[in-house]
């Protein structure tokens, strides 16, 4: 009787201690979470944007991935398949962030550091860095096929395309893991409520809350910014040529192609606004000078006190840069895909496809009136 009464006082012990504990975790969440939005009447709209754009990114990407696979003139072009691995990239990264973002403006708290928080991490910095490097690859081969026409099916060999897809996941999966080990083999988790400072455990919020290792901010912030310059370079090179060689080719005026310039000038508008989260991020990261963004500066009111918030300006930087985070998976589809004639014929021909066979399927309208005119005439002699 004794010992069971010393286990069960052990056990509310426990109870008693946890429940606190999980209390305070909520309560810490939830001061973070309205330290970055003060204003409550905000929440609903950010709640309304990331829904939108969780939503169209998804849409628009399986309509294009879904036209792309049904059609047998689209699916073997090296150009459409470098597009089906581009939307790949979009699903994942708005699987990764759009749905937890949403989750954290719907309980009004931050993220809670577990194992979810890796996983967003690594899948994340993976996509993105699948993505910069799809679009890469994209430029290059539209450069080979404008200027090397005559030989570019002996260039861009299926083999070739395999190869280049491989290497594009292998570097970005590489550099996930690596960025991960070097947070975990460097970092120190420093806060003892489990709840990081964002709505989302992106690479800034997960090096902060393990105590800003500089090795895995170094690997991180250098890796991307050669990822983005060899993208820019290679979207500049392969643009110049191409605007170019028409207007080298033996034509009856020799004079500018104006079609081609302002198709170039399109993609490169394009261009920027899909490298505008990337843009801003390398800047802010050269600027603190490997130190973290200002996601990761505390207020001056709060470095006293017991519970560290960011500052009016990390907040507003934080949450612009998740939603820059969906605006390229809403773009790239219609700058790469249902922008090509191609695949909206095929996306045409399926939704037709679909009408008719859903008609052939139903009786004539005529026929059903007579068979009911029938069966009446049937019942009322019986």
């Amino acid at each position: 009787m004794e010992s069971a009464n010393i286990s069960s006082e052990c056990g509310g012990y426990r109870d008693n201690q946890t429940e606190p504990r999980v209390t305070e975790r909520m309560d810490t969440a939830g001061y973070l979470f309205h330290s970055i939005i003060p204003d409550e009447e905000a929440v609903p709209v950010l709640m309304s944007v990331f829904v939108l754009l969780t939503l169209f990114s998804f849409v628009v990407n399986m309509c294009t991935l879904y036209s792309i696979e049904r059609s047998d003139d689209l699916s073997w072009q090296p150009r459409f398949i470098l597009c089906e691995n581009l939307i790949v990239s979009d699903l994942l990264q708005t699987a990764t962030f759009g749905p937890a973002v949403i989750y954290s403006l719907v309980r009004r708290q931050t993220m809670a550091f577990n194992p979810w928080c890796y996983l967003q991490y690594m899948v994340g910095t993976a996509s993105i860095f699948s993505s910069l490097s799809t679009i890469t690859s994209m430029a290059l081969e539209r450069y080979l096929y404008v200027c090397f026409a005559l030989r570019y099916l002996v260039i861009v060999t299926q083999m070739r395309l395999r190869i280049v897809l491989i290497f594009i996941w292998v570097y970005s999966i590489s550099i996930g893991i690596i960025s991960m080990a070097l947070l975990l083999h460097n970092g120190k988790e420093e806060n003892n409520h489990h709840v990081t400072m964002g709505l989302l455990c992106e690479p800034d919020v997960m090096e902060q809350h393990m105590g800003s290792p500089r090795p895995s901010a170094i690997f991180r912030k250098l890796f991307g910014s050669c990822t983005l310059l060899l993208c820019l370079l290679a979207h500049a090179f392969s643009y110049f040529k191409m605007s170019q060689h028409p207007s080298n080719a033996v034509l009856p005026f020799y004079m500018w192609n104006h079609t081609a310039r302002k198709t170039v000038m399109f993609y490169c508008g394009m261009l920027f606004l899909q490298l505008l989260p990337l843009l801003i991020k390398v800047t802010s990261d050269a600027l603190w000078e490997f130190r973290g963004t200002g996601v990761i500066e505390l207020s001056s009111q709060s470095q006293g006190g017991s519970k560290p918030t960011p500052s009016a300006t990390a907040a507003g930087f934080h949450v612009s840069l998740l939603i820059m985070l969906l605006v390229p998976p809403c773009i790239n589809p219609l700058v790469y895909g249902l922008r090509s004639a191609e695949i909206r014929k095929a996306l045409a021909d399926l939704l037709r496809l679909r009408t008719d066979n859903r008609v052939a399927a139903e009786p004539p309208r005529e026929m059903i009136r007579l068979r009911n005119i029938a069966h009446n005439d049937l019942a009322e002699a019986g």
